[in-house]
């Protein structure tokens, strides 16, 4: 049976809980926090359906997002795909497969 790295702390953890404190108290606090994911998510949701916090829901409508990419004058004028913004914006690949492929050779087995 193959697990991955989050399965296996999910596992590790359920199961040092019930050695730890019993199966009884175990079930409790796993409510508990199932009862705290459910008004957790309720509460998120009712932030997001509450719009007089929200006032932009999109990013196109923010003004500043509009004046940073004014044609005109603003700072990235030549767009969203232009140069500049993709100067600053854009994120790099680092090609790191010859480490992995060295712990692949000395027999470490990787789940990703």
């Amino acid at each position: 049976m193959k697990l991955s790295r989050r399965s296996f702390i999910k596992a590790a953890g359920a199961v040092a809980g019930y050695a730890v404190l019993g199966v009884n108290i175990a079930k409790e606090a796993a409510a508990e926090v199932m009862d705290f994911v459910a008004r957790r998510q309720n509460s998120v949701y009712a932030a997001d359906a509450n719009k007089d916090i929200y006032k932009y829901r999109k990013s196109q409508d923010n003004p500043m997002i509009v004046k940073i990419y004014d044609p005109k004058k603003g700072f990235l004028h030549d767009g969203p795909c232009g140069h500049k913004s993709h100067e600053l914006l854009h994120t790099y690949y680092y090609d790191r497969s010859s480490k992995l492929n060295a712990l692949k050779e000395k027999g470490i087995k990787l789940n990703l």
